[in-house]
């Protein structure tokens, strides 16, 4: 997942979330300033009370004026005092702005992140199905919540550190100019150089810190896989396998932030020694000025106070730069996916009647730079009919279900699909995909109770009434007697993926689901796969009771599945072969006549002649 040249517009993503909150963080500002003007004082107090007591500097005129500074003149221990609570009234001032600050800007980086997570999340729902298939969930997930909180951390403490160390190096060194310009000057001369090496060490470090959250994201896949597929892995005795694969793509991962540790050590060993070399040259400096009478002591002492609080903002604002490179690649990596084009309806959408002829006409669609998976497919489904496609492995069957749910769309001039004679790429992809709903072989169900995943579609009505519904489609879908045996019937809480079920249980609990929808247009991608010969003919012999005028279009490999739709589709390699009900393809050679003398064993024979006796008797 590649961030495509994205810098320019990700700091305005970010920043169309912190805007809202800009009165927040100009409050919080505002607070860290004052602290920080507080937090200037008190090497001024400690100049002016070591000056008068030790020295013979007089105190400030406006300070001479009070009757408490005169009194403080003939005592010393009173001046001490004094000192001594001024200094303690700066530091509560200090403090107190200092908890506004952090309350501010904590409630404004909470509240953008929150409305970046929610916007993030709610866009990635938006987002096509084909990106979802060309993206790892692990990569994703990572980028959701890693790069998120490397965001959070930023607009949390770093944003406004940046504005506030700025504003103490301005202050500092304002306050120390006034006092002794040579001093000063040797003290700032170090700053231009702390300040380009951190910019020389941000420009480099950046691309390592991407490469860093790739591995990340990698590696999280590699988890994520590895959980999801737990049961094949123990199936086939893959643990090993398993172990081996993460422990590859751990030690790339570790060796990268080991690299990035080492660059860090030399970009803050060397910082050191630079503001090492600064603290001492401000000290001899300073040492000889005070020796020569050229500043008094308490104006040495606030020398090497100022010079202690101007070091730390500097070294403080490299780290911040270091870290800008880090939340920068997660900015983009975030960018990324709120720039991806999300699925779009036409202005007009259209939200007709559901319940016409599906028809295909000459479609034509491949995968991304893909040989084409169905090469001009021509065919049509009668509404309330049942329709029935038969086909090999790859021959292109769910690909034309995704076709008509629009999980993809076709290209200009790759042929049309039409529900009632519109065009479905007309048609408003909420409105077609609640009108057109879809099992799969290998459906999902939520970490949720078993009547919380069949009642889906009826969550908006009450508990009693839906319950009504969710037994109602497991009757029909033949789980009803395997729900009522588990110990807590309806409210057994499915695990994830639905592994507490059996493939049968959850096929069955999927056309359950379905049923409840009540869709005028129902699909099923061999989602009767998982279960017995007997129990599929008791699910479509309850579904066609139940259906009525509802299309049904039935995938399968099994043709005791097929054979008793209206008509019967068959794909070889995405072209159409052949099409008619069940005793016309039998009773020519091709394709469906060689499927149905494999698969047509005693057992199967049984079976065909019960189901066809029984549709004998409710014809009479």
């Amino acid at each position: 997942m590649q961030s495509n040249n994205l810098k320019p517009k990700a700091s305005a993503v970010v920043f169309r979330f912190v805007r809202k909150n800009l009165w927040l963080f100009g409050l919080g500002l505002l607070c860290s300033v004052l602290n920080t003007a507080f937090n200037s004082l008190t090497p001024q107090i400690i100049r002016m009370t070591v000056d008068s007591v030790i020295g013979s500097s007089e105190l400030p005129q406006w300070i001479q004026r009070t009757g408490i500074a005169q009194f403080a003149a003939d005592n010393t221990k009173a001046m001490l005092l004094l000192a001594a609570v001024a200094v303690l009234i700066t530091a509560i001032l200090s403090g107190v702005f200092s908890f506004f600050a952090r309350l501010n800007t904590a409630k404004a980086s909470e509240s953008s992140i929150k409305a970046l997570r929610d916007e993030l999340f709610g866009h990635i729902q938006k987002l096509p199905f084909s990106w979802h298939t060309a993206h790892q969930t692990g990569e994703i997930i990572q980028r959701c919540t890693s790069d998120v909180e490397v965001i959070r951390n930023f607009i949390s403490a770093q944003m406004v550190e940046v504005f506030r160390i700025s504003f103490l190096i301005v202050m500092t060194m304002t306050i120390m100019f006034t006092m002794n310009v040579k001093i000063s000057l040797v003290a700032v001369i170090f700053v231009p150089m702390v300040m380009f090496y951190s910019f020389f060490f941000n420009s480099k470090i950046s691309k390592r810190f991407m490469s860093a959250d790739v591995a990340e994201g990698v590696l999280s896949s590699v988890v994520q896989e590895n959980l999801t597929g737990v049961r094949v892995v123990r199936a086939f005795g893959r643990e090993q396998f398993e172990i081996d694969r993460f422990d590859e793509k751990n030690i790339a991962f570790s060796e990268l932030w080991i690299r990035l540790g080492h660059m860090m050590t030399a970009y803050w060993s060397t910082g050191d020694l630079i503001m090492a070399l600064q603290v001492l040259c401000v000290i001899a400096v300073g040492t000889v000025s005070a020796v020569h009478g050229e500043i008094t002591l308490g104006e040495f002492l606030a020398f090497v106070s100022y010079n202690a609080t101007l070091t730390w903002p500097v070294r403080s604002l490299g780290k911040i730069l270091s870290e800008m490179s880090k939340t920068g690649v997660s900015i983009e990596r975030v960018s990324y996916i709120l720039q991806s084009e999300p699925e779009h309806d036409p202005p007009q959408a259209l939200t007709p009647p559901m319940d016409g002829d599906i028809v295909f006409d000459h479609v034509t669609f491949g995968y991304e730079n893909q040989k084409p998976v169905l090469d001009d497919v021509s065919f049509t489904i009668p509404a309330g009919s049942t329709f029935a496609i038969l086909g090999g492995t790859g021959s292109g069957k769910t690909t034309l279900m995704h076709l008509l749910n629009r999980l993809y769309d076709l290209e200009d001039g790759k042929g049309t699909i039409t529900i009632g004679g519109v065009d479905i790429n007309q048609i408003s992809r909420a409105h077609l995909r609640k009108n057109v709903s879809i099992v799969l072989q290998e459906p999902f169900l939520f970490s949720r109770t078993i009547g919380e995943n069949i009642g889906i579609a009826c969550e908006s009505k009450g508990r009693e009434e839906m319950m009504e519904y969710v037994r109602g489609a497991a009757r029909s879908a033949c789980v009803d007697e395997a729900i009522e045996n588990f110990a807590n019937g309806y409210d057994t809480i499915v695990g994830e993926r639905g592994v507490t079920l059996s493939g049968g249980q959850k096929q069955r609990v999927a056309i359950a689901r379905m049923l409840t929808q009540n869709a005028p247009v129902m699909i099923f991608d061999d989602s009767l796969s998982a279960v017995d010969a007997e129990t599929d003919a008791k699910i479509r012999h309850e579904l066609k009771e139940k259906m009525g005028n509802t299309t049904t279009i039935l995938i399968s490999h099994r043709i005791t599945t097929l054979m008793q739709a209206d008509r019967i589709l068959v794909l070889d390699n995405g072209r159409v072969a052949d099409i008619g009900t069940h005793e016309e393809l039998i009773s020519r050679k091709g394709i469906y006549q060689d499927i149905y003398q494999i698969q047509m064993n005693n057992a199967d024979r049984e079976l065909l002649q019960q189901v066809s006796a029984g549709d004998s008797t409710e014809s009479r």
